[in-house]
């Protein structure tokens, strides 16, 4: 009777872990951890060519990358250096969108 017992609570357990384990997948809302490795392959990129351009200040740049949409924020010099700050984010490979959140204080 104890072997009985102790196969169906085994039984059990293994179902309900089958049932609540999925639970803990990644969400509709979550990237994946291939997002997430792109992402910031994504982000290194476009930082590194803020840093190769020197018409760009990278330090003062963000760089934020989701699901291949890169959003700026910080600082700019100029309308021009924002604005090249936007062109180069968008040559870098597997970027979708760029938000460019930049504010101008000359």
């Amino acid at each position: 009777m104890n072997l009985i017992r102790n196969t169906l609570a085994a039984t059990i357990t293994a179902v309900a872990a089958l049932v609540v384990l999925p639970g803990c997948a990644v969400t509709r809302d979550q990237s994946t951890v291939g997002e997430y490795i792109d992402d910031s392959a994504i982000t290194t990129a476009v930082k590194a060519k803020f840093v190769e351009d020197k018409s760009v200040d990278a330090s003062a740049i963000s760089v934020e990358t989701l699901r291949g949409e890169v959003m700026l924020s910080g600082f700019a010099k100029s309308g021009t250096e924002k604005a090249r700050a936007e062109t180069l984010a968008r040559s870098v490979n597997g970027v979708k969108q760029v938000k460019n959140q930049l504010e101008v204080r000359g």
